[in-house]
């Protein structure tokens, strides 16, 4: 009997101190987040947090967010999320507002246009995801375009295929996942390299007083590159 209780006891124990982490991304950022047909958020973010909870014991949430609005919720403690995973490139500035955890992705920035209808030369315009620091290289350093923000880069392409715009500057794996839907798009110039705005890699945002949770989430991301899992999600979501 006091064998049973103790481990009834433990198991309430155990379950009580289970760690929950709600994760927020703006969903419609594929391959690394969108919306399945039965609402449900998937991805290449939302696989990573996965695995990464597994290791490290935790329950996983995930919410809807805007991704301009990611980063001023965890300054601000609101919300309702722990974390953010949403392709967010590590950098200097965004460091000093909040917590990332060692990257989990190395990213890299393209431009696209229609077919045959824009050059890196003469185009005038640009579209750009807002919030993101593809919007802030285009401001800054590409001053040759007028430079228009959208909430998704889905609304961009809407007005690339309708001349409104002239390119779209953004992630080279989320604009290549675009090309399947969209065959009269391509890849314009080189790709751009900026490590004051982008190539420091994705990580996951916190809250800068969430210390505990960042070393939990590195242990996790270190465990899954050393197991073959993160590895297996890569597959799975960037090499289609």
């Amino acid at each position: 009997m006091k064998k049973l209780l103790l481990a009834s006891l433990l198991a309430v124990s155990t379950v009580a101190s289970a760690q929950e982490i709600t994760f927020a991304m703006e969903p419609s950022y594929p391959p690394f987040e969108t919306i399945n047909e039965k609402g449900e958020i998937i991805g290449f973010d939302v696989d990573i947090a996965q695995a990464v909870c597994k290791e490290i014991q935790a329950t996983c949430h995930f919410k809807s967010q805007s991704f301009d609005a990611l980063i001023p919720s965890l300054i601000k403690g609101r919300g309702g999320f722990d974390a953010a995973i949403s392709a967010i490139d590590i950098t200097e500035a965004r460091a000093k507002q909040v917590a990332f955890s060692d990257a989990y992705y190395e990213s890299s920035a393209s431009f696209i246009a229609v077919k045959g209808k824009s050059d890196l030369a003469s185009a005038k315009s640009v579209g750009v995801q807002n919030g993101t620091t593809y919007q802030q290289y285009a401001t800054n350093e590409a001053k040759q375009y007028n430079v228009k923000p959208y909430a998704s880069i889905q609304d961009a392409i809407l007005d690339l295929k309708n001349g409104r715009i002239d390119l779209i500057f953004g992630d080279t794996d989320v604009l290549r996942e675009m090309f399947e839907k969209n065959p009269d798009l391509t890849f314009v110039g080189e790709k751009v390299t900026d490590k004051r705005y982008f190539n420091n890699g994705f990580g996951i945002a916190t809250n800068k007083s969430k210390k505990a949770l960042i070393e939990s989430l590195n242990k996790g991301i270190s465990a899954i590159k050393a197991n073959g899992e993160y590895q297996k999600i890569y597959d799975k979501w960037m090499t289609k």
